[in-house]
């Protein structure tokens, strides 16, 4: 059901959330996370997770009214100008229609490894707190057929609102799990599953991502680009692997080089041909 709320300022109680977008780790730490713009938003309704209460023009609720109403929960609808909405994001360009969601329950390592079929493909953070480069690597993982994203305990969620932005909704059907111990989770993959764990390591001195077979149970860690995988992560996993680079380039933003990683997994399982 819809309730269609018309206001003229941004002092309605409810609104608060959308008046303090630049919180979004306070906003994940309550379990809500914020979509923006016309593709995530479209992709919110149409995904299981649940809808408290979207923020959009006039315009907008026309559009969007028939998925609204598609929707089995109570959504709260406050309609504003475009104008007003322009005043939670200081510029111009916002296309006046936002949404706020609720973050879903994180799976157990077990649920998502129950879930996933064989042959299995994750991928694993270590280390990335930049919201849009894990963003575009979600959104990565959705276009090349990963099966679940791990979040190891020095990542930030994919739940943040430049995450969930970045991602182009992508994470609204991506499993996720969260870990307190990355480097016990990779043990139990290789030790107890028998999956293979690779990390992405620019300075891999051991093979190159053409080295490798990606065609059986595989995991890929990614990290920052400053730092990049931990150590003690490294060494956790079964081999570091590196892209190949010429004109003294050592490195690539981990969105790219997640690309590259994902995309070549792809290629070996077959890339989508029947």
């Amino acid at each position: 059901m819809i309730k269609a709320i018309p206001v003229d300022s941004l002092d309605h109680g409810d609104l608060l959330v959308y008046r303090t977008l630049r919180q979004p780790t306070e906003h994940f730490r309550r379990g809500i996370f914020v979509a923006e713009g016309e593709k995530v938003v479209r992709r919110l309704l149409e995904s299981p997770l649940r809808v408290l209460s979207c923020l959009l023009t006039p315009e907008w609720f026309d559009v969007l009214h028939p998925s609204l109403e598609r929707r089995p929960e109570h959504i709260d609808a406050f309609i504003a100008p475009k104008t007003l909405i322009e005043t939670i994001v200081g510029f111009h360009l916002h296309q006046g229609v936002m949404a706020l969601g609720q973050v879903p329950e994180p799976l157990t390592l077990d649920e998502l490894l129950h879930r996933a079929p064989a042959p299995r493909l994750f991928v694993a953070l270590d280390g990335l707190t930049n919201s849009e480069n894990i963003g575009v690597l979600t959104r990565n993982c959705a276009a090349f057929g990963v099966q679940g994203m791990i979040v190891g305990e020095t990542s930030s969620s994919p739940f943040l609102r430049r995450a969930v932005r970045n991602s182009m909704g992508t994470v609204f059907h991506m499993p996720v799990v969260h870990t307190d111990d990355l480097v016990a989770t990779i043990h139990h993959l290789r030790e107890d599953h028998r999956i293979t764990v690779y990390a992405a390591h620019p300075h891999a001195n051991d093979r190159t991502l053409m080295d490798v077979s990606l065609t059986s149970d595989s995991c890929l860690v990614f990290g920052s680009e400053g730092d990049g995988i931990s150590e003690r992560v490294r060494d956790a996993c079964d081999a570091c692997v590196a892209i190949p680079m010429q004109n003294s380039v050592d490195s690539l933003n981990v969105g790219t080089a997640g690309g590259v990683f994902l995309y070549e997994a792809f290629r070996q399982r077959g890339g989508g041909r029947s």
